[in-house]
């Protein structure tokens, strides 16, 4: 299914970031060192993907994240909820919307974003905020999700790219891909294969959602 993206020429100078004639306008939100962003950027850098990142946005001041978009050149902003740990209260979330639409993004991209988002950006971006999951969903929703994978013995486990609703980790999938576990798996090294795995998956579906919305 695809949705509607008010795709236009961008022309940006003085960043690393290779910008296309026409690309989708990306806003990423993470809140760690930004491991996801970097497969995306290196994607956009390479040429793979017709994208151009807007701006990332952070509810952690200092993170990693932060850094690899200073570095690019692409803008960044840190959000800070001072009330609620894994949320935004309505007002935070607000400006969060109010400062992706003064980027004239296209889609929200959640890249290790450690906050569940509801009403105000959902409405504001509707079908157009993404997530991606380490475990193949509806299996193993929630924090640590290689670890549960490997406390319930299963044989395989993998990485989900869903569309983001108002529940934790519950939106419509769009795509997957699977990771076997291996004999002596612990889980970093579990870890470690999903998040190879999500470098791959993450970019294909941004490159996938940018072709459908020409």
């Amino acid at each position: 299914m695809q949705m509607a993206f008010g795709l236009e020429s961008v022309a940006c100078a003085g960043s690393n970031v290779v910008h296309h004639p026409v690309a989708m306008r990306l806003g990423i939100l993470g809140s760690g060192k930004g491991s996801n962003f970097g497969a995306i950027l290196r994607a956009i850098q390479s040429g793979d993907l017709e994208a151009t990142v807007e701006i990332v946005i952070s509810d952690v001041p200092g993170a990693g994240i932060l850094d690899l978009a200073s570095t690019a050149g692409i803008p960044t902003h840190t959000l800070i909820e001072p009330r609620y740990k894994s949320r935004l209260s309505p007002e935070v979330e607000e400006e969060l919307v109010r400062v992706l639409q003064a980027a004239k993004v296209d889609l929200v991209v959640l890249a290790g974003y450690m906050r569940v988002v509801k009403a105000p950006l959902l409405e504001a971006f509707p079908r157009r905020v993404i997530n991606i999951h380490p475990s193949l969903l509806p299996n193993f929703r929630g924090l640590e999700a290689w670890r549960q994978a490997l406390e319930a013995g299963v044989e395989k486990t993998g990485c989900t790219v869903h569309y983001v609703d108002s529940g934790v980790d519950t939106g419509e999938i769009i795509s997957q891909t699977e990771v076997p576990l291996i004999e002596g798996d612990t889980p970093e090294s579990l870890h470690a294969r999903i998040q190879a795995a999500e470098h791959h998956l993450y970019p294909a579906v941004i490159r996938q959602l940018a072709k459908e919305n020409r």
